[in-house]
């Protein structure tokens, strides 16, 4: 069973979409020089919830981009690691 990933708590409210979509950021927020993925989670209650992904703790995700709509615009599919199906993101943003 894959473990889910740790939520960070913040007090400090932002301002959020509200559209109850899910975006997956990448960027390298520790300084390593390696890429962190953060999948945000924007529900309209005021707060971005944040979640730092890894499949499974090798520091490495599992993305694919495919287009699955057909629109022209390719998505991204994220590993879940055999504990849950892959999971469709919306386009990214990169900070």
């Amino acid at each position: 069973m894959s473990q889910a990933p740790e939520s960070v708590e913040s007090t400090e409210t932002v301002e959020t979409r509200g559209d109850e979509r899910v975006d997956l950021l990448r960027a390298d927020t520790n300084n390593d020089g390696k890429t962190d993925v953060w999948v945000v989670d924007t529900d309209g209650d005021g707060r971005a919830d944040l979640f730092q992904f890894d499949t499974d703790g090798d520091g490495k995700v599992d993305i694919t981009m495919v287009d699955l709509d057909e629109d022209g615009t390719p998505d991204e599919v994220v590993d879940g690691d055999g504990g849950l199906p892959p999971e469709q993101f919306p386009p990214t943003v990169q900070v």
